[in-house]
């Protein structure tokens, strides 16, 4: 399913960090989301930014298995070969 222009626009969160970690797992994917992901994704847009980098960090864990498992997804899209490595001194 194509990505919407409002769920692209949610991904822009208005952190150098935040706006790394979630464009690089869209570009991973591209517009090839399947729903369960695209509803997870919308879920995971409703949390705060600071949980949400925790979560990335390994600093806490996502409250329930199926954030947990996007979450695993999108760490791995932005640790993926090539990238530079966020840090808190970026």
């Amino acid at each position: 399913m194509a990505l919407d222009r409002q769920l692209r626009w949610r991904c822009r969160r208005g952190t150098r960090e935040m706006d790394l970690v979630l464009g690089r797992f869209l570009a991973a994917a591209g517009d090839a989301l399947d729903e369960d992901t695209r509803q997870g994704l919308e879920r995971l847009l409703d949390q705060s930014d600071r949980d949400i980098l925790d979560w990335i960090a390994r600093r806490s864990a996502p409250p329930d298995a199926a954030l947990a498992a996007l979450v695993d997804r999108i760490r791995s899209a932005s640790s993926a070969p090539g990238r530079e490595r966020l840090s808190r001194d970026s």
